[in-house]
């Protein structure tokens, strides 16, 4: 792909928020700008179901997790991500798969996440979560398990079906990101309503 298809992403006012709406943070487990797993979600945000709404947060800056550094301070990059995790009722989470598992930077933001920090509670307690992923043979279906599994140590309700597994995700995009297969494109809008109707029972 020669660029990514992304829009500024959307962050809803407090009164949308709290409006009946459930409210994803959506977060690509890669820093590549080009990233098929990048487009995956800013296709979710363009595909929302009635009902919901997204903002996208970007790994870039989160530094590595030291507790050392924790210690001093919650560095504003980790802080910025705790608290866009802490307004969002869901979180849907596009996974890369390296080596047959998760990206590293996926991990550590999740060990800051996964933190009580200065909170009450750490932000990953309790919300609902969509995990998805575009790469490969097999749509990094092991990094998905992966994922479960790790995600687990939070008590997060993650969603079991359906699964989105995007296999050969250079054949199902354009050169802009927008996806350009219809069977995918039906595929991502049901797993959308999924995490809707999922939040409002976990919430529940």
């Amino acid at each position: 792909m020669s660029q990514v298809f992304i829009d500024t992403p959307y962050t809803p006012d407090a009164q949308t928020i709290n409006n009946n709406h459930i409210h994803v943070l959506g977060i690509a487990g890669s820093l590549r700008q080009r990233s098929y797993n990048r487009a995956l979600l800013c296709n979710a945000h363009h595909l929302l179901p009635p009902g919901m709404t997204m903002e996208i947060f970007d790994l870039d800056d989160i530094p590595m997790f030291n507790v050392d550094v924790e210690a001093r301070g919650t560095p504003e990059p980790v802080m910025a991500l705790r608290q866009a995790m802490q307004r969002a009722d869901a979180l849907l989470i596009a996974t890369p798969e390296y080596n047959w598992s998760i990206p590293g930077v996926l991990k550590n933001a999740l060990d800051w996440a996964s933190r009580k920090g200065p909170d009450a509670q750490a932000p990953l307690d309790g919300k609902a979560v969509a995990i998805m992923g575009a790469g490969g043979m097999y749509g990094t279906v092991r990094a998905q398990m992966h994922l479960r599994e790790i995600l687990g140590h939070n008590d997060t309700f993650v969603l079991a079906r359906p699964h989105l597994m995007v296999a050969r995700p250079a054949n199902l995009f354009d050169a802009d990101g927008r996806l350009t297969d219809e069977a995918t494109r039906q595929r991502l809008e049901r797993l959308l309503v999924a995490l809707r109707d999922w939040t409002r029972q976990v919430q529940n």
